[in-house]
């Protein structure tokens, strides 16, 4: 079993992705960030550094998705390979941050790579406002992400609804504004009730 989280800076990704494989004993595949030797420059020059920071995460994503394919365990997987494709490098073309042709380099790369991945068994979007993004981004207190700029995280989070939308697999969307699975142990408890639902006979 693979199971999928996306969703926006500060949505509870690795939160959840934690929580969910302590209850259910999964194997957990966090983002990459830490260590990632571009994301502090990135935040202060994405132009600069758009292009190094996309093919990074790529690669780091799609040999963990070898990683998991290759897993006879049940993993939990914190963001996706599609969110750098779909949504990460098509915001940084579309604010002019990434060139079209660095661009069309990554997308090469990608569409490559997507022809020897398979979807996971259901991806878990985490949808959130704006302001409850910058509230739980602040909370963190991680010192790069204090320059991430309003009108960036909204640009992404346009790009998550239209990705969403268009998304041909099993998926369940849990609103991050509503439901507070980091405090809350009810709210929790719905959200595995709501796992629980989507990959009944997939166990």
């Amino acid at each position: 079993m693979h199971i999928a989280i996306a969703g926006n800076i500060g949505s509870g990704k690795t939160t959840l992705a934690t929580l969910l494989a302590r209850h259910y004993e999964w194997e957990i595949m966090y983002d990459g960030e830490e260590g990632n030797p571009y994301l502090a420059d990135f935040y202060q020059d994405m132009g600069q550094w758009s292009f190094n920071l996309q093919i990074y995460f790529l690669h780091r994503r799609y040999k963990n998705i070898l990683d998991i394919q290759n897993n006879s365990n049940s993993v939990i997987q914190d963001r996706t390979i599609y969110e750098d494709a779909c949504i990460f490098a098509p915001n940084l073309l579309g604010m002019g941050l990434m060139s079209p042709r660095d661009f069309e380099t990554y997308k090469s790369l990608y569409d490559l790579m997507m022809t020897l991945v398979s979807p996971p068994s259901l991806l878990i979007y985490l949808r959130a406002s704006v302001p409850t993004l910058v509230k739980q981004i602040q909370k963190r207190g991680r010192e790069y992400e204090s320059s991430i700029r309003i009108d960036y995280l909204q640009s992404l989070n346009n790009k998550y609804e239209q990705w969403i939308e268009s998304y041909r697999d099993k998926f369940l969307v849990i609103n991050v504004d509503t439901i507070n699975f980091s405090e809350n142990s009810e709210d929790l408890s719905i959200v595995i009730d709501k796992i629980n639902a989507q990959t009944n006979g997939l166990f």
